[in-house]
C-alpha cells in the first residue's frame, strides 16, 4: 500500500460517509436514525456525514422490510456506491421483515438483495445502537481495500 492509499484508508476510518434508504417501512427506525444526526446524540461530530448521493457514500444504510417496488432502487443504489462499501440493516424489518414478514409485497429479509455487513436490531433501535452499528461498519471498510482512484467512487472509471 503506497503512501496515498494509507491515506485515503485512515480517512474514511475517520469521515464514513453515509446514505439512508427506506425500502419500505414504518418509518420509525428513520426517526431514531434522525435523532442521531441531531444535537443530542451529534454523529456528525465524529465525522460522519449523511449525503444525498449515494454515489459519495461509503455506508448504505437501509431502513424497512425489502418490497417490490424498493428493490431495484435497493439494487441500482448500491451498485452506485464506490469500492469499497459497507451495509448496514437498520431495525428488526431489513433482516426478518418482522411484522411485514409473509406479506405478498415482501421480497424477503435485504440479504437476499444485497449483501450486509451489520444488522442493528430493534423496533426501533436507539440511536447509540445505530451509532455503535456504524462504527462496526466503519471498521469493516479497511478489510475491503482501499477506494479506487480516478473517480470510481463517483461512477467513473476505476483502477488498481
Amino acid at each position: 500500500m503506497g503512501v496515498f492509499d494509507g491515506l485515503v484508508a485512515k480517512s474514511q476510518r475517520r469521515s464514513p460517509w453515509l446514505f439512508r434508504l427506506n425500502s419500505g417501512g414504518c418509518n420509525g427506525c428513520d426517526i431514531e436514525f434522525s435523532a442521531c444526526l441531531g444535537p443530542r446524540y451529534d454523529v456528525e461530530q465524529t465525522g460522519a456525514l449523511l449525503v444525498g448521493s449515494a454515489r459519495h457514500a461509503d455506508i448504505l444504510c437501509v431502513t424497512g422490510p425489502v418490497t417490490r417496488g424498493a428493490r431495484t432502487a435497493l439494487e441500482t443504489i448500491f451498485a452506485q456506491i464506490g469500492e469499497p462499501k459497507a451495509v448496514v440493516a437498520v431495525g428488526n424489518c431489513p433482516a426478518t421483515g418482522d411484522v411485514f414478514a409473509g406479506s405478498p409485497v415482501i421480497v424477503g429479509p435485504l440479504d437476499r438483495v444485497i449483501p450486509v455487513d451489520v444488522y442493528i436490531p430493534g423496533c426501533p433501535p436507539r440511536p447509540n445502537d445505530i451509532i455503535e452499528g456504524i462504527a462496526k461498519a466503519v471498521a469493516t471498510l479497511p478489510a475491503k481495500g482501499v477506494r479506487a482512484r480516478n473517480g470510481a467512487k463517483n461512477g467513473g472509471p476505476a483502477t488498481e
